[in-house]
């Protein structure tokens, strides 16, 4: 696994640079300072920081990292972010099992049994300033179960090109963006208690969507693919009872949820 920084400190040297030049400017008597006159000065770029990086201090900014391809036959993916938003998509370029942005103490966890990799990104284990997102990349060449939950975050999610045996999206208040995949052999499962939900469905992908919903939230479906059935079910164009199709539970209380039909591409 590699890690870099990704931005260069700059408020922080900054801030340093002009208390120091003030101290000194004190030691000579050229000014007369009292210092704890200037304590919203602090206060001014802590706000700074957390609006220009998303982060407190320069040790806890987003890294990159990635971990190589290796043996592994089927990958599990268990995301806990908090209040960082997270987002997710395939990854690219092979050679690597998993790539992305993470802050400090975020970095997955792998563990491999069998063939098989487990990783885990827990916001429990950063420090409690570190805001930066997190950006996650999977490899295409195999199977994946993925697990990604937040308390505040927006979640952003891209499944296509990726092989999902299950998927299981939540936010607690927070908006989340599910793209299914177009080959599944698990359920997709998405909620938030409090956000919208924009679930897109790949073109000409067979799929049976369940809706589980309380009479604040409301359905508006972006395309005509989409065909409304009894009991809160809704099918695409392309469904047929008798062939394997797409299976999603989508479940909001607060907040309204949008189909959308997106190019099988990404």
């Amino acid at each position: 696994m590699r890690a870099q920084s990704s931005q260069t400190p700059f408020l922080w040297p900054l801030l340093f640079v002009v208390v120091g030049i003030l101290l000194l400017l004190n030691n000579f008597m050229l000014i007369s300072l009292n210092v704890l006159e200037f304590w919203p000065i602090v206060l001014i770029f802590i706000g700074l920081q957390l609006l220009w990086r998303g982060d407190l201090a320069p040790s806890w900014q987003a890294q990159t990292f990635g971990i190589t391809r290796g043996t592994v036959e089927t990958g599990a993916l268990e995301v806990s972010s908090g209040e960082i938003d997270v987002k997710l998509q395939a990854l690219q370029r092979p050679g690597r099992l998993i790539t992305g942005q993470y802050t400090a103490r975020s970095r997955p966890n792998l563990v491999v049994r069998n063939n098989r990799a487990f990783l885990s990104m827990r916001r429990g284990n950063t420090w409690l300033f570190s805001l930066a997102d997190w950006e996650i990349n999977l490899t295409k060449d195999l199977p994946w179960a993925v697990l990604v939950s937040t308390h505040l975050g927006q979640v952003d999610i891209d499944l296509r090109g990726l092989t999902i045996s299950r998927a299981y999206v939540a936010t607690g208040i927070g908006n989340v963006r599910l793209v299914c995949p177009q080959l599944s052999s698990g359920p997709v499962v998405t909620r938030s208690t409090f956000g919208d939900i924009r679930l897109g469905i790949p073109e000409q992908v067979p799929a049976i969507i369940r809706l589980k919903i309380s009479p604040l939230c409301r359905v508006i479906r972006h395309s005509r693919q989409f065909l409304e059935q009894p009991d809160h079910v809704i099918v695409t164009d392309t469904y047929s009872p008798d062939a394997a199709a797409l299976e999603v539970l989508v479940s909001s209380t607060f907040g309204n949820i949008h189909l959308i039909t997106v190019p099988n591409e990404t």
